[in-house]
């Protein structure tokens, strides 16, 4: 670490933070079925639909995820809190995650991986490619199905994830999204 001007200079290192904090669930019966916390995802492309997850092969998700070629991303609000870092702490090998985390496996719409019942909102995906990067793998993926807990919905139909209590991920903490800063264009908006 150096000082250069008012800034201290670090190595190079992953500083994008918050991050998203979710819960990838995986496989297609019940005897693979798991549930792996990832906080390395995001949105990569609007049209189609796409995302990524990326997972550390030694990870036991990671031969489920490759084998099946789908997952969902079920985020995580702060009631599932407790949860999302339990899972993310234990492995799938040694734990149903599903039954020690006390979380409710549900049908998926288009993908055989289960969504988590309680999650606000789960986002079904199908692996399109997958990218070795070093010491993770990029699993790039389409959405193909979104499903939002119903009390998400205001009554003009607008979906209000602002509601959700959605929780973040930042240098080894979690953190609940705080106030509004202002709408998207807001800074150009003539009042």
């Amino acid at each position: 670490m150096k000082k250069n001007n008012e800034k201290v200079v670090f190595r190079a290192g992953n500083m994008l933070n918050p991050t998203p904090v979710v819960m990838v669930t995986c496989g297609t019966s019940v005897t693979d079925c798991n549930i792996i916390t990832i906080a390395w995802t995001g949105t990569i492309c609007s049209d189609p639909p796409m995302c990524y997850i990326s997972v550390r092969p030694g990870r036991h998700s990671y031969d489920i995820i490759k084998e099946n070629k789908e997952f969902v991303i079920n985020l995580a609000d702060e009631k599932l809190a407790a949860q999302t870092d339990w899972c993310g702490v234990r492995s799938g090998s040694k734990f149903n995650k599903f039954l020690e985390a006390g979380l409710t496996p549900a049908h998926a719409e288009k993908v055989k991986a289960p969504i988590i019942a309680e999650s606000p909102v789960n986002i079904e995906c199908v692996v399109k490619e997958i990218i070795p990067l070093g010491s993770h793998d990029m699993f790039l993926a389409e959405v193909v199905s979104v499903s939002v807990d119903a009390a998400l919905i205001d009554k003009k139909e607008t979906l209000r994830l602002d509601k959700a209590n959605l929780v973040c991920y930042s240098h080894g903490h979690y953190y609940t999204l705080g106030k509004m800063l202002g709408k998207f264009g807001f800074s150009v908006k003539k009042h």
